[in-house]
């Protein structure tokens, strides 16, 4: 098995991660060493990515966009 660090952040399980959420109520599992792009905010971490993977199963639980979630209740 190789022991080589990867070299995509987002692979790299040694490094601390967020858990990022957009106005779509849609969540991300990021890197801490990776600037949060424009429209996520941060909701978890800085954690390990491990952790922040438990709370993504816990709290991500609608894989639907809001607007989809809202359009199907007949809601704007």
């Amino acid at each position: 098995m190789n022991n080589e660090t990867p070299t995509n952040p987002f692979d790299n399980e040694e490094l601390p991660f967020f858990v990022l959420i957009n106005e779509q109520q849609q969540y991300s599992l990021w890197p801490q060493i990776t600037a949060i792009p424009a429209g996520w905010a941060v909701v978890h971490g800085p954690q390990s990515r491990a952790d922040c993977v438990k709370y993504l199963e816990v709290n991500w639980t609608d894989m639907r966009p809001a607007s989809l979630i809202r359009a199907e209740a007949g809601l704007r």
